[in-house]
């Protein structure tokens, strides 16, 4: 064990043979661990816990070699490299290898006695403990050689201080006399045999690889020799053939497993494999009701020369049979394709047309022999483009139109579409989780038609329901509808909102003096003068009822309401309309002028209408042909127009 060394007095030739035994004692350590390394691969069919033993075993007895083979250099004390192996244990073999290496190397080292036996026992102790702080620190992963590198470092520095520190080893003067050779030789120790236990772990963990993905592979796996015979096989080549184990298949051939014709034929494809040196691949091969797939490659040996033939063969019976159903499935839907009044197309991720149908060429006249497999989305819009096909296409910038629909084609999307000739498409486009866009076009015309039709009809119900027969202008109805919404956005606005209400002087008197007829006619004229005297869309003018008119002005204070009712006024003077039954000779209207801002708007909106027409009332009842204005807030002074 450990102690303290005495040069000898002998000169050179001592020391030579100190350094003659370490060198033997570390080349004994590391045959030991090699020799695991070669035979540990015959464990690996054990279980985990049987290996750990094996290799604890082995440490220990390399433990004990070094331990015989130590280098006495004070009666009863030894140096020896013993530490080595028992970190490693610690390393690889977790503690179960630990203990029995440690165990071994203790018992050993207590029978061999000595006046440095504890510190002995205490030094294995420790060697042990840093190859199991070793062993947790890699725990969650393989050790690799910067781990081997720390173990050898924490072993020589843990050699040290107990050289240190050590009663019998202080005494002794070990740590000054042999210290640094013997820290060397066990860091040396523990990095050679560290280095070849990692490559054993490796080449064992690739040979598990191999094996586990040969064993259990799902396909059917097998190794034959130059004469066909087998060599190996996986499981699942036994179990096709009913086979126990797979070595009950090991030196049979094919003409041991089927018939003889087919075997014959196995055989003659084989042997032209390794003959000629060209793999077979994917070969179709049937036993009995299996359908199977069949790939078969020389294998050679360094110089060159074919020694047998590896083979890998899969089950796709249940993929024929389904290629079959696809067939039937495939021509069917052809047929379904075939009969359809809709057009199909799908388009790939990129917008590439995989597939259409002849009804979806044909729904597009102008640009259907672009829509072919293979074409791209934009090429196919560039002949719409050129061609004018569809509507709406500008002839400025037909690119960004091409290159805008384009990317909109894989997105759920319903679009209509007008073509030259007045005909209209209904585009469906749905998009698939792999990224396929699928259109599916319809004929729309008639329905199309049918729906424009419809639409002008309701236009036309809508005005004939909002309109005034006689005058053409807005109706009581739609007056009532328009002052409640342009009342409420003067509201919102803060802006001034103006009324007119207009009544025809003497009108019964007209009628009774000239009949309906006329009565009728001076009506129209009169809304002919209304609608020339205001100029903005968002005037209107409306019959209220009878001889009564009513003019909105949304956004108008009572001097532009006022502008407006004098070019009323003097617009209907010029049309000169007789009446006998006038004081005035002539057709004649009073108005009264209503406006309100503000708050009035949004609490009582109704005020505009019960001003106006108590202003058109005073107007009346103060001789008639007249404007007078009165306001919610205030009232103004009337204007004669006579």
């Amino acid at each position: 064990m450990i102690g303290s060394v005495h040069v000898l007095e002998g000169g050179s030739n001592a020391v030579n043979g100190i350094w003659t035994q370490f060198g033997g004692n570390l080349s004994f350590v590391c045959l030991a661990i090699s020799l695991w390394a070669h035979f540990s691969i015959q464990f690996q069919s054990r279980s985990v816990t049987q290996e750990k033993i094996a290799f604890g075993i082995i440490a220990g007895g390399a433990s004990i070699g070094s331990i015989l083979l130590a280098v006495e250099v004070n009666p009863g004390i030894y140096i020896d490299i013993r530490f080595s192996p028992l970190a490693l244990a610690g390393m690889f073999g977790g503690p179960i290898a630990a203990a029995f290496a440690a165990s071994l190397a203790m018992v050993f080292r207590f029978a061999v006695g000595g006046t440095a036996m504890i510190d002995g026992l205490i030094a294995i102790a420790v060697a042990t403990g840093i190859g199991l702080a070793a062993n947790v620190w890699i725990r969650r992963r393989s050790a690799e050689l910067m781990d081997v590198a720390l173990l050898s470092l924490a072993l020589g520095v843990a050699l040290i201080v107990l050289m240190a520190v050590l009663p019998t080893l202080v005494h002794a003067r070990v740590l000054a006399i042999i210290g640094l050779p013997m820290t060397v030789l066990n860091c040396l120790a523990t990095a050679l045999c560290g280095f070849v236990l990692l490559k054993t772990q490796q080449w064992e963990l690739e040979r598990s690889i191999l094996v586990t993905a040969f064993s259990q592979s799902p396909d059917y796996l097998y190794v034959k020799d130059r004469n066909s015979r087998f060599i190996t096989v996986n499981e699942n080549m036994s179990r096709l053939f009913r086979f126990r184990t797979t070595a009950e298949m090991t030196g049979l051939s094919d003409f041991n497993l089927i018939s003889r014709p087919r075997a014959e034929e196995f055989y003659y494809l084989e042997q032209q494999v390794m003959d000629t040196g060209v793999p077979l691949i994917d070969s179709v091969e049937r036993i009995e009701d299996r359908y199977l797939l069949a790939s078969k490659v020389p294998l050679k040996d360094r110089q060159g020369r074919v020694i047998g033939l590896a083979g890998v063969t899969r089950d796709v019976t249940e993929r024929t049979a389904l290629e079959r159903e696809l067939r039937k499935s495939k021509n069917l839907l052809s047929h379904a394709m075939a009969g359809m009044s809709d057009g199909i197309a799908m388009y790939d991720s990129k917008g590439f047309l995989v597939f259409c149908n002849d009804q979806y060429r044909t729904a597009f006249p102008l640009s259907g022999d672009a829509r072919v497999v293979g074409a791209h989305i934009s090429d196919i819009l560039r002949r719409v483009a050129e061609t004018g096909e569809r509507t709406g296409i500008p002839d400025n910038d037909r690119e960004e139109w091409i290159k805008a629909a384009s990317a909109t084609l894989h997105s759920n999307k319903d679009e209509e579409v007008q073509l030259h000739n007045g005909d209209w498409r209904s585009i469906r486009t749905r998009l698939a989780e792999d990224g396929t866009a699928m259109a599916v076009v319809s004929d729309i015309t008639a329905t199309k038609q049918a729906e424009i039709a419809l639409r002008l009809s309701a236009e036309q119900l809508r005005n004939l329901a909002e309109t005034d027969g006689l005058t053409g202008i807005v109706n009581r109805r739609a007056f009532d509808e328009a002052f409640a919404r342009e009342t409420a956005g003067s509201a919102r606005k803060n802006t001034p909102f103006s009324l007119l209400m207009v009544d025809i002087d003497r009108f019964k008197a007209y009628n009774d003096t000239y009949g309906h007829p006329a009565g009728d006619q001076c009506l129209r004229v009169v809304s002919k003068c209304l609608r020339q005297s205001v100029s903005r869309p968002a005037d209107i003018v409306a019959r209220y009822g009878g001889e009564e008119f009513v003019v909105l002005l949304p956004a108008t204070s009572a001097k532009g309401a006022m502008i407006v009712a004098e070019q009323f006024a003097r617009l209907l003077s010029q049309e000169n309309i007789v009446h006998t039954g006038s004081e005035f000779g002539r057709v004649t209207a009073s108005i009264g002028i209503s406006c309100a801002t503000g708050a009035t708007l949004r609490l009582n909106p109704n005020r505009l209408l019960i001003e106006a027409d108590a202003a058109l009332y005073d107007a009346k009842t103060q001789g008639r042909n007249r404007i007078l204005a009165h306001s919610p807030e205030e009232r103004h002074s009337m204007k004669d127009v006579g």
